[in-house]
């Protein structure tokens, strides 16, 4: 899933929280498992026939893509609908950076999706023109391609608001202190759920992860592989999940990285309520560390002191938004990123370190709007927009305030940090014009082959109960846990004890070390010797 604390419509924060040959037949077990029975199966057959013949034409990519070369792109086209194969079609953008290797290392191409709902992959093939040293062995053997899933970007695009009024701050905040605020919310996401179906309403129904998995396979058979590798990152993990349950026969090799919990009562509800408890810990993780390292930050030597300062900031940003567009909204917006990935450790320490030092200008040019930048809006409300279309169609949400506001009052108590943000980033599914479906059944069919699991046991967005899941429904699994860290999104960071064997499972199809892996975590971030100055 993808960063929470995503701005919404006028005055409000709707936080939450963040792939030579062709189908030939349909994979076991796969008619029985998608929904809408063997309309759909028969139709991404028909889709992956009529790709396989056409291939991708592959040619630079457009010069506003900032995809430079080597990186080609190119379209794939497949069914809105895919009960109806010969009815309305979209374009699913695609990119590749081809292998490095000689002809005879290759070993096919890597699909890649980074997560969301909502997030485009295109970027994923610079890995290979940047040369990653991460990536390198890798690089040799696949050719590294992206792209957009249906709604995002350059595939058929949805939207839900103006993006320029989806921009602007400050945001409510999202703590509500009395029931008119909470009306005042309520009504705000009604408004977002009714301007997705104005804007966006035709192609709502057809926004569910079947469907993307769907026409990653229609993507399998364009770019003329047998069969599937492929790398899902959080909510790409299921993604790939469900990909893997609808056509366990086209599976090559598949990783999935920081897992979202594929059992049915869990999408995605009851996965927003436990992301954020998960949030909590990992923010105090962060406000821990911080303290240890007060020589640096001058925060606070213990974490209930830089706690204590944290809501601080939030209250005095509510009295007084901080260079008049950054509230409490868009604080959790930007320090949320600590609880995501290590990597944001230090710069996010750094910069509310320097506004406590009379510094403004870091802590309102980041977590701040920036109106001018427009396609940047364009992007950030349409990623806002699909995750909202795909998660509110893929499941039936609750339709009570009641217990909404029951089931986030209570989890506000322990977990105070993204409970509220969550809670109305989500609420549009509330009040969904569109159809709203029933998750399907992730699990092993015939023909699905090892796949490989990483997981931190800290991660805030995609809480480690979902890796473990995810194991016992894939038989035959490996889970590599990387013990004591929590960065979202594992295999893109430097633990040899986690990259030695990513490498090996893509490059032989061995998973090592035995039926699970325990590693230890990656470095620590460490700060600069100095930083703000009392």
């Amino acid at each position: 899933m993808r960063p929470n604390a995503i701005a919404g419509a006028a005055g409000t924060v709707l936080a939450g929280t963040l792939v030579a040959g062709f189908l030939s037949a349909p994979a076991a077990g796969a008619a029985q498992a998608v929904p809408g029975g063997a309309a759909e199966a028969k139709g991404v057959k028909i889709a992956a026939e009529r790709a396989a013949k056409t291939g991708v034409k592959w040619q630079d990519c457009p010069a506003d893509w900032g995809l430079e070369k080597p990186i080609q792109c190119g379209f794939v086209t497949v069914p809105v609908d895919y009960a109806k194969p010969n009815g309305r079609t979209i374009k699913i953008a695609v990119d590749r950076a081809k292998s490095t290797g000689t002809a005879s290392e290759r070993q096919g191409a890597l699909v890649y999706n980074p997560g969301g709902p909502g997030g485009s992959g295109l970027r994923f093939p610079k890995r290979v023109t940047t040369k990653a040293p991460l990536y390198a062995n890798i690089a040799k053997a696949y050719d590294f391609v992206g792209f957009d899933p249906r709604g995002v970007g350059h595939s058929a695009p949805i939207s839900c608001v103006d993006p320029q009024e989806f921009a602007k701050a400050p945001k409510a905040d999202p703590v509500p202190a009395n029931e008119a605020e909470k009306r005042a919310q309520r009504k705000l996401a009604k408004e977002y759920a009714d301007g997705c179906a104005e804007r966006s309403g035709d192609l709502l129904p057809y926004l569910t992860t079947p469907n993307t998995a769907r026409d990653v396979d229609v993507v399998r058979a364009a770019l003329g592989e047998k069969k599937l590798n492929y790398l899902g990152v959080s909510y790409g993990t299921y993604l790939g999940a469900v990909y893997g349950t609808l056509f366990p026969g086209h599976v090559r090799r598949m990783i999935v990285d920081s897992v979202v919990n594929p059992a049915q009562d869990n999408i995605w509800y009851k996965a927003n309520l436990e992301q954020d408890i998960a949030f909590e810990g990992r923010f105090k993780d962060w406000e821990k560390w911080v303290a240890q390292h007060d020589d640096a930050f001058h925060l606070g030597t213990t974490q209930a002191t830089v706690h204590r300062n944290w809501e601080k900031l939030r209250a005095s940003a509510k009295r007084n938004p901080i260079g008049g567009v950054v509230g409490p909204a868009e604080l959790i917006g930007w320090f949320q990123k600590a609880a995501y990935y290590d990597s944001s450790w230090v710069p996010v320490a750094q910069t509310w370190s320097k506004y406590i030092a009379g510094d403004a200008k870091p802590l309102i040019e980041a977590a701040g709007p920036n109106m001018d930048d427009k396609a940047g809006n364009i992007a950030s409300e349409n990623s806002n927009a699909v995750y909202t279309a795909v998660e509110c169609a893929d499941a039936k949400w609750p339709t009570s305030w009641a217990k909404w506001d029951r089931d986030n009052t209570r989890i506000h108590r322990q977990a105070p940090f993204m409970t509220w943000s969550n809670a109305w980033m989500n609420l549009p599914c509330a009040t969904w014009k569109a159809k709203q479906s029933d998750p399907i059944e992730v699990t092993t069919h015939k023909g699905l082959p090892q796949t490989l699991i990483v997981q931190s046991d800290r991660d805030a967005a995609t809480p480690y109960e979902g890796a473990v899941e995810l194991h016992k429904r894939f038989r035959g699994s490996q889970l590599i846990t990387e013990k004591g860290a929590g960065s979202h999104g594992v295999t893109g960071l430097v633990n040899p004890c986690i990259n030695s064997k990513v490498d090996a499972y893509l490059l032989t199809g061995k998973l090592t070390g035995g039926s699970d892996v325990t590693c230890t975590p990656h470095a620590t971030p460490e700060p600069p010797k100095a930083t703000a100055t009392k």
